[in-house]
């Protein structure tokens, strides 16, 4: 045992599939469960810390919203500033959970660990697995060991950094992986076991002040010439992210546009392989990745696509000009 008086966690909920029941007039299961409700159904909870639960939203995963994100982050830093919570739990859908964890992480400043956990199965379902990894995700909250790591993100018995986890399928319980690195650690036999000491993959933004701002996605695909990006900027986004092809490649007709297009706001070239990280320095074609770097584009290193839209998201509703963005994003590729 870590010790033999018991840490207070704060649970919230947000919603998602670890939260639903049937519906009968949706013909499917919805949100609805609260996060009091959450705990209750959880045994042996209690011997491994007092709660708190808190229902934030009852919403699906794809419906979350930055606001949504700050509105949970600010919770979070109360409960450890003022209540003295140990950690902090946060439940939610696992369709975007990937996004959420690393935008908190953006911003999470505090030594206590603040976890997100959630489910691939419904409550009613055969092996619901929401109890396991709410229980799992506050003995992570409540280790001492995890303390300085970060937002932490906590499925089937495994613990992944905010920063490199991703959801590699849809529908399994084992959908969770981080490819780059491998799971930080598990928990066995009730206790959270590390494979490395703590380490704060995600150095902190300061403050959001301007959450207005928009940043659109657009993956690459056979014979695309670009012209959805003429699109993205006259609707006004305030940056764009390209899933490109392989290490971050586009086709020559596509490349063409990207002189102009760096012109008129931040773009990112992000890879859509699923693994590994755009290169840097390799392929010198037009549409390459020296080719667009030389146009003004940036490119996105290990960040997935999605994370690399939250990362310049975040940069840009944090304040930092356009151009510090490379300084900036450097900080994060060698992270």
């Amino acid at each position: 045992m870590y010790a033999m008086t018991l840490p207070l966690i704060a649970i919230a909920s947000l919603g998602g599939t670890i939260s639903m029941t049937p519906d009968a007039a949706s013909g499917g299961v919805v949100p609805r469960l609260d996060a009091a409700q959450l705990v209750a159904s959880v045994s042996g909870l209690g011997d491994v810390a007092h709660i708190t639960a808190t229902s934030l939203f009852q919403l699906p995963s794809a419906a979350i919203a930055p606001a949504h994100v700050s509105a949970a982050l600010h919770w979070a830093e109360q409960q450890i500033d003022e209540t003295g919570a140990q950690g902090v739990v946060l439940t939610q859908g696992t369709d975007t959970i990937e996004e959420t964890a690393f935008l908190l992480d953006l911003y999470w400043r505090r030594e206590e660990p603040l976890v997100v956990v959630g489910a691939m199965r419904a409550p009613q379902s055969a092996g619901a697995d929401g109890p396991a990894n709410l229980l799992a995700g506050v003995r992570v909250a409540a280790a001492p060991p995890s303390r300085g790591r970060g937002v932490l993100v906590v499925l089937n018995d495994t613990v992944h950094a905010a920063r490199w986890v991703r959801k590699r399928h849809s529908m399994l319980v084992q959908a969770f992986a981080s490819p780059e690195t491998g799971p930080l650690g598990m928990v066995v036999e009730g206790q959270a076991r590390y494979f490395q000491p703590a380490h704060r993959w995600t150095p902190p933004l300061p403050p959001i002040m301007h959450a207005q701002r928009r940043v659109a996605l657009l993956q690459t695909w056979l014979g695309d010439d670009g012209e959805l990006t003429e699109l993205a900027r006259q609707a006004g986004y305030d940056g764009l992210v390209i899933a490109g092809a392989g290490a971050g490649h586009v086709p020559f007709a596509y490349a063409e546009r990207f002189d102009a297009l760096c012109a008129a706001l931040p773009v990112v070239v992000a890879g859509r392989t699923g693994a590994g990280p755009t290169a840097h320095a390799t392929y010198g074609y037009v549409g390459s990745e020296i080719d667009l770097a030389r146009r003004g584009a940036l490119v996105a290193g290990w960040l997935s696509p999605i994370k690399a839209r939250i990362l310049l998201w975040a940069l840009l509703a944090s304040g930092v000009e356009r151009g510090d963005l490379a300084m900036h994003w450097a900080r994060y590729d060698s992270h």
